[in-house]
């Protein structure tokens, strides 16, 4: 590589990618899944482009990665999990053993796993920076980045899910650039009361309830990345929410983002019980992503009676 980085024209769209049943509803949770996942740097940004010490330093800071585990069929069963980086981003269960490391393995439960790696500094074949390879298999050679898969796998009884995300590596390409800043939702709302964490809130009725997200305009970033001739272009994230529940479903599934004249949607959204079902405890799930590889989540639970 002649600098860490060459030029970049677009930022991709970072998320997890879980395998599920065509048919599933993705707002209905009743069998195993990976919601969400996220890093604790969104991205790993070195402060030049030049090939220093203090740059690969910096790539090779100690990150913090989560994965929103759910398993509500489960019983508590234990659920088996290895994290591994790799080379090519179409690989999404990280599978050419030659071009990837293992971050981690081990037995956790449901919940938030929460792994300390990093990515930026592990080696594979013959002792190369897994950093080189992936920029070797990237068909744009940079282009937005350095994107290398975090693939997580993780098996509970005979079900299993591979869930990928994509590690951004950056430099200030050019002026204005800056670090991405992870999202988090202030706040939801049930038809239009606030909706604490803690004490789960009572709900009767066939719906549909109303949920919304506090404000957030004001929380999305207006960020600059570099042009094809590697020029400054400034965008404005538009934050999209995924809701899921234990119980009924949502409509719409997804809220916020934007359409292709830049028009943001409203994050409003209906959830409605099942037909028939009996009083119980319901779990609902908020997860946010910025469109840069940020995401976060939150997590709401109700006593719902018809």
């Amino acid at each position: 590589m002649k600098a860490l980085l060459k030029c970049a024209s677009l930022l991709l769209t970072l998320g997890a990618v879980a395998c599920i049943d065509p048919e599933d509803q993705p707002s209905k949770v009743h069998d195993f899944r990976v919601l969400g996942i996220s890093t604790e740097k969104p991205e790993l940004y070195a402060s030049t482009c030049e090939q220093t010490p203090e740059a690969f330093d910096q790539l090779a800071e100690e990150i913090t990665y989560r994965a929103l585990l759910v398993d509500p069929a489960g019983e508590g069963r234990p659920i088996r999990y290895e994290l591994w980086a790799c080379a090519d981003t179409d690989d999404t269960t990280c599978s050419d053993a030659a071009s990837r490391a293992k971050l981690a393995e081990g037995t956790t439960t449901v919940g938030e796993l929460v792994l300390p790696i990093r990515p930026g500094a592990v080696r594979v074949g013959d002792d190369r920076l897994l950093l080189e390879r992936v920029l070797e298999e990237d068909p744009y050679k940079g282009l937005g980045g350095i994107r290398m898969p975090l693939v997580l796998h993780v098996t509970a009884g005979d079900e299993e899910v591979y869930a990928q995300k994509l590690m951004v590596f950056w430099c200030p390409l050019v002026e204005g650039m800056k670090e991405n800043v992870q999202p988090v939702l202030p706040g939801l709302r049930v038809d239009d009361a606030p909706w604490e964490e803690g004490t789960p809130l009572e709900l009767s009725g066939p719906g549909p309830f109303v949920m919304t997200s506090d404000d957030v305009s004001g929380l999305e970033e207006t960020y600059v990345v570099p042009g094809l001739r590697l020029n400054a272009v400034t965008l404005k994230e538009a934050w999209e929410i995924s809701w899921h529940t234990t119980l009924g479903e949502f409509s719409p599934q997804v809220t916020g983002g934007a359409d292709f004249g830049g028009q943001q949607g409203r994050h409003r959204t209906e959830w409605e019980p099942a037909e028939g079902a009996t009083a119980q405890d319901v779990t609902f799930w908020a997860v946010v992503r910025d469109g840069r590889g940020g995401s976060s989540w939150l997590v709401r639970r109700a006593r719902w009676s018809p």
